[in-house]
């Protein structure tokens, strides 16, 4: 056998430069490249092996570890998790840092490769520089953490285990139910510690998504309970497209005339103007989808994992209703007492489309569907009126939506915008929305843009990614205005400010409770309130930035940003109280309390225990 002898870390480098996917008949390494932060625990050794894959692995120089790993996620989303980026750390601090969006990754069902330092193995020098001491347990540290936020995880302690754990990693960020984020700890002697390795671990290799035909017996139980149905529907989740199963959906839609409805993941799976497309379902939902789920009595959820915002906590429903999940994952499959269809989205929807024969639902049921998806557009198209009160995160939705080009791409994420974005939004094109709700993160909005923008202009350079973020997410996390400045990596980049954290402020009213440390004005220990200026704070970071006053002034500002060659930030100031989308809610289960001194607080604790009557039990 021929051996080369390369350090551990220049072993790990090659091998990600010898991995590709087979995309539409056209072959890409499924690593695009890298964000990097480096300090002692990665230069040295990762830093001199990345060095020599500059041009083949590009890495990405971070501003912030966190925000790195909401870019990486936020690229593999755009590629449909076939593709990925790493994320390299020092020990200590930057690895600590990339834990939150590793999460973000782990609840999406991302794929994210983090390649981070670690302490020696031999612990000669401990304790070193940022280094956690555990007394009874000296193994133990930092990295160990992670073990809750990946999907795989290892501690590379001698270079040849890496012949082992690459492969394995790998197989695990590809495989569509167990997609998610892997985690390397690179303890620092390691990194530099030289191997024989075979020469053929280096040869190119060609991955394949693996798709997994559903059971035929659960194939048949589903097709008897949708035989059945009087008043089906289809929940579109994110699968769908993570399946590359738009056009089975469509077909399978179309031919058995069932109505369709989106989960937030989901949305963009259907246009907005097609006939079965009855809206977002759930908390951020529209009335039209919540309408047909809770008369629904068969449901085929498609690629979703059924999380609280869809189902509005199980109480969008009826209890009655017959519940079947296709989907790739057998965790997500069975939950809530469903009839499970464990296999791929693509060939599940064929095989079931194909058993189910002549079947359609019945006419008179499609026409109430929509009948009341034509109410809710009505609604919308009111909602999002410039007219209709004082600024709102709705009208500049609706201005961006009217002026936005169909293959653009909206990335919004923690706060009110989701909710916002989910139920104003009308779809242009397939895939053209990221709204992050799996882990609801604040801090997504403008590194989740950064790196879909990344990924899109490798497909679709003339399309723009565009933000929106409230002023609080943006001052959680605004470094990669600059980070899209420095790579040209053009943003459209919406800050509305509503003066605080507004949509918990909201919840806070809702429940009884008197605004309290969210709004700036409601916060006790604030002495001075004043206003950012975030134009100039973007434009100190090289963007371009105006403020503007009105939707009728966002609309001019918003052709000048789509005309500008680099990333344009525009500042609006829109209301906290009023101009939300009250409308295509359903109930949400938040914890309220039980004893209270103010009757306020207990009339809204009845209320929600009273809903709680029509919540679907099981698991």
């Amino acid at each position: 056998m021929n051996t080369i002898k390369l350090t551990t870390a220049q072993a790990i480098i090659r091998y990600i430069a010898a991995q590709f996917i087979e995309i539409d008949g056209v072959k890409q390494r499924v690593c695009g490249g890298g964000f990097g932060i480096f300090g002692h625990g990665n230069v040295t050794c990762l830093g001199e092996a990345l060095y020599d894959h500059r041009d083949s692995l590009p890495l990405y120089r971070g501003q912030n570890e966190q925000s790195m790993g909401f870019a990486a996620a936020a690229y593999s989303k755009y590629h449909l998790r076939q593709r990925f980026m790493f994320c390299t750390a020092s020990a200590g601090p930057g690895t600590a840092n990339l834990y939150t969006s590793a999460a973000l990754a782990h609840a999406n069902r991302l794929p994210m490769l983090m390649l981070c330092g670690d302490a020696f193995l031999t612990r000669l020098p401990d304790p070193v520089l940022q280094q956690l001491e555990h007394f009874g347990n000296p193994a133990l540290g930092v990295n160990d953490g992670f073990k809750a936020v990946s999907r795989y995880w290892d501690r590379i302690t001698h270079p040849a285990q890496i012949i082992q754990s690459l492969p394995a990693a790998f197989a695990t960020m590809l495989d569509p139910a167990d997609c998610g984020p892997a985690f390397l700890g690179l303890p620092q002697d390691v990194q530099g510690w030289a191997y024989d390795y075979p020469v053929e671990f280096f040869e190119e290799r060609t991955h394949r998504i693996r798709r997994v035909q559903a059971d035929e017996d659960e194939i048949v139980d589903a097709v008897a309970s949708l035989k059945s149905a009087k008043k089906p529907i289809i929940i579109a989740g994110g699968g769908v497209q993570y399946s590359r199963a738009v056009a089975e959906l469509t077909e399978f839609a179309e031919t058995h005339n069932i109505p369709v409805v989106e989960t937030i993941a989901g949305r963009a799976n259907l246009l907005n103007e097609h006939g079965l497309n009855i809206g977002p379902l759930g908390v951020t939902g529209s009335n039209s989808a919540n309408a047909i789920a809770e008369k629904a009595d068969v449901i085929l959820s498609v690629g979703s994992r059924l999380q609280d915002f869809t189902t509005g906590s199980w109480t969008a429903f009826n209890k009655d209703a017959k519940l079947i999940s296709l989907n790739a994952a057998r965790h997500d499959a069975g939950k809530h007492l469903a009839l499970p269809v464990v296999g791929d989205a693509k060939l599940g929807l064929n095989a079931l489309g194909k058993a189910l024969g002549d079947y359609t639902a019945p006419k008179e049921w499609v026409a109430f569907a929509q009948k009341q998806r034509d109410n809710w557009n009505t609604y919308v198209q009111d909602n999002v009126n410039p007219k209709n009160g004082p600024n709102s995160y709705a009208q500049a939705i609706g201005v961006v939506n009217s002026l936005c080009d169909k293959r653009d791409r909206v990335v919004a994420a923690a706060g009110g915008l989701p909710a916002e974005v989910t139920a104003n939004w009308r779809t242009l094109d397939v895939g053209t929305v990221d709204v992050e709700f799996g882990f609801s993160c604040m801090g997504y909005e403008i590194a989740g843009g950064w790196g879909a923008r990344i990924a899109q202009s490798e497909n679709e350079p003339d399309s723009d990614t565009i933000v929106f973020a409230g002023d609080g997410s943006y001052l959680l996390m605004n470094s990669d205005v600059y980070s899209s400045v420095l790579t040209s990596k053009k943003l459209i980049l919406l800050v509305l400010d509503n003066g605080g954290f507004a949509v918990i402020n909201k919840l806070q009213n809702n429940t009884g409770n008197e605004s309290f440390n969210n709004l700036i004005s409601d916060c006790p220990t604030v002495s001075e309130p004043f206003a950012v200026d975030f134009e100039a704070h973007a434009k100190s970071m090289g963007a371009l930035a105006e403020t503007v006053a009105s939707p009728a002034e966002l609309a001019e500002a918003f052709k000048r940003a789509k005309a500008a060659d680099k990333t344009s930030v525009i500042v609006m100031q829109v209301d906290a109280f009023e101009g939300w989308t009250t409308e295509g809610h359903t109930w949400w289960e938040v914890g309220t309390p039980e004893v209270s001194e103010h009757q306020k607080i207990r009339d809204a604790h009845a209320e929600v225990e009273a809903e709680r009557a029509r919540q679907r039990k099981g698991v």
